[in-house]
């Protein structure tokens, strides 16, 4: 999966500036238009005044770093830092800019995409910075991470390896490759029953802790599709979460698992377990401050006062769609959840976190 996905070139990921789209392979929040980077300009300038209460970053000239990881072409730091230069200067002159992303493709199109804000980008790179006094962001991220395909058998927990069969890549069942596997079912407190697949995503747990590793002062938030640790890994899910993508299709028809099928060429994903990502967290500095449904979220941002003001032209319509999407429950509202973590920080919950916080 991580060859497929990020072989710098041949991979998935590597070949291409952005995935997303009409023209991509998959919808994100993003290609719905600019409102979701608008809301989160607003989240991320209310955590700006968390953390310098009285605007002395602003005279000092130390400003917040705003980290976006999995930063693809620039399109949500360009969303976010066009409302932020529109609606709250103040904020937009505080912010120091720095995009994470593994494709050099994507990161060349950064360029062009952000040119408009071109003095307000600190750097562009395949890491995180070392420190962070801000706030580190990642919308979909977690979910392409590469993950460990298991099964339960009679015998114990099995996983799954890729091998050749003549000229196919098939999948060989055999003993797990490291202990840690059965640890992050222990530690989830998860039982899989015999014939349950499941993937273990130990990436997006090494990634969150040296995220919450990086942030010495200020706030993680994480946009991603999964469930809490029960869920994920019961009889709902019990032939695994992980799948496919190419142009808008999930899973095409394949002879043996579809992603095996021409690999490099096409998305492979599987939900998160947002237990473990929140333990991981935890462990390593941070504090948990909410994990909600996007929906919930962007209404407690004000989306609904944003519906409010759109006018009746043909134009206004598909705003309101546009925004709609971003909230309704069944879509992107409740399939996509926020987690917001803080390090070193105090006060009342930050408005994104101050309506219901549910999970659906």
């Amino acid at each position: 999966m991580s060859i497929a996905l990020y072989h710098p070139e041949h991979g998935y990921y590597a070949r291409a500036a952005r995935r997303t789209g009409r023209n991509g392979d998959f919808f994100t929040s993003v290609d719905v238009g600019p409102a979701f980077g608008a809301m989160l300009a607003r989240q991320f300038a209310e955590m700006w005044r968390r953390l310098e209460p009285d605007g002395t970053a602003v005279l000092s000239g130390e400003g917040i770093d705003l980290v976006e990881a999995g930063a693809s072409n620039g399109q949500l730091a360009r969303d976010v830092l066009d409302a932020a230069r529109a609606t709250d200067p103040e904020f937009y002159s505080a912010i120091r800019l720095h995009l994470v992303d593994a494709s050099p493709v994507a990161r060349a199109a950064q360029q062009e995409m952000l040119a408009p804000h071109a003095a307000k980008v600190a750097s562009s790179g395949a890491t995180l910075p070392d420190a962070v006094h801000g706030v580190i962001y990642a919308n979909e991220l977690l979910d392409a991470l590469p993950v460990h395909s298991v099964v339960m058998t009679g015998r114990g927990l099995r996983e799954h390896y890729v091998d050749l069969d003549g000229d196919r890549l098939v999948e060989r069942v055999g003993q797990p490759s490291t202990q840690a596997l059965e640890e992050y079912l222990r530690a989830a407190n998860v039982a899989l029953r015999p014939g349950w697949r499941a993937e273990i995503n130990l990436a997006a747990l090494a990634w969150t802790a040296r995220a919450c590793r990086a942030l010495h002062r200020g706030f993680l938030l994480l946009v991603d599709y999964g469930h809490p640790a029960e869920e994920i890994y019961s009889a709902t899910h019990a032939g695994g979460t992980l799948t496919t993508f190419a142009r808008h299709v999930a899973d095409p028809s394949a002879e043996g698992p579809a992603w095996l099928e021409e690999p490099g060429t096409r998305d492979i994903t599987s939900h998160v377990d947002l237990t473990s990502v929140q333990r991981a967290a935890e462990q390593f500095g941070c504090t948990t401050l909410g994990v909600l449904d996007q929906g919930y979220f962007l209404l407690a941002l004000g989306l609904a006062d944003e519906l409010a003001t759109v006018g009746s032209s043909v134009a206004a319509t598909r705003r309101r769609l546009a925004l709609k999407t971003l909230i309704l429950p069944g879509g992107l509202g409740s399939t996509h959840k926020i987690l917001v973590f803080g390090k070193q920080v105090q006060g009342a919950p930050l408005r994104g976190l101050s309506g219901p916080s549910r999970l659906t």
